[in-house]
């Protein structure tokens, strides 16, 4: 799709969200110097906690990334927005849902991200951010997404409440961004969707995509699609360049 009138505005938020270890952060500072994105705060310490306080400590890092969108796409242009951890996604999506409610959200990712307090046996923050937006729970960041308008790829791993969850909202799994075609997109793009031979992450889930696999759907979303803005999260510093390579399509 022609975006040439769309400017990237590329910006690497570094501070902690409910990161447990600290190869995220790292790695989109790393990816942020390779294609020249602005960096935004500091690491903090990764560490294990309950929802609620990473929700509680995490508030300014999470205002901030929903900021980093809202001020994109009020200027016109395309957010793409590095961060170490899927939470960011509670204050990113509310935004595009007011900003860009015509907007389908293709969700690249190992995991669903969607339970909620009352259902995840974990307690974690990052597995909860979509059902957030979609106003399954009470995050305060607002909601508004329409589980109808997001498409799930390469999701794997799904608790057995949250797969009832997805399906009792009408969350899609397409075969591929071709059942985009035409359409405007927010690309959320966790890198654990890789397999752990291709990619260490902090919750692995074998039978992943390979390298190629995720350049060659990026290259269909961007040569399909109407692409309004992008998040990557899960990036690890040891592979940056092979991260760069894949994500180059979303970078035109």
């Amino acid at each position: 799709m022609d975006r040439t009138l769309s400017r990237l505005a590329a910006s690497a938020l570094l501070c902690r969200t409910s990161d447990r270890v600290p190869e995220g952060a790292a790695g989109a500072a790393a990816l942020a110097e390779r294609i020249g994105a602005r960096v935004i705060g500091a690491p903090g310490a990764p560490r294990t906690q309950a929802w609620e306080a990473d929700l509680a400590d995490a508030r300014g890092c999470l205002l901030e990334a929903g900021g980093q969108v809202e001020d994109a796409l009020e200027a016109g242009d395309r957010p793409l927005l590095l961060a170490g951890d899927c939470s960011i996604a509670v204050s990113t999506l509310p935004v595009l849902a007011r900003l860009r409610p015509a907007a389908w959200i293709c969700w690249i990712d190992a995991h669903a991200d969607f339970n909620t307090p009352t259902s995840s046996e974990s307690g974690y923050l990052g597995g909860m951010p979509l059902a957030g937006a979609c106003g399954l729970w009470e995050t305060g960041f607002g909601d508004g997404v329409d589980p109808a308008r997001v498409a799930m790829l390469g999701v794997r791993d799904v608790d057995g409440p949250e797969r009832v969850a997805l399906d009792t909202h009408g969350v899609g799994y397409p075969d591929g961004p071709s059942a985009l075609e035409g359409a405007e997109v927010f690309l959320h793009l966790d890198l654990d969707v890789l397999d752990p031979s291709c990619l260490p992450a902090p919750f692995p889930a074998p039978d992943g995509w390979t390298f190629a696999r995720l350049r060659r759907v990026l290259t269909e979303l961007a040569e399909l699609t109407e692409l309004v803005g992008v998040e990557i999260t899960g990036a690890h510093p040891d592979h940056t360049d092979e991260i760069h390579r894949a994500i180059v399509p979303l970078l035109g």
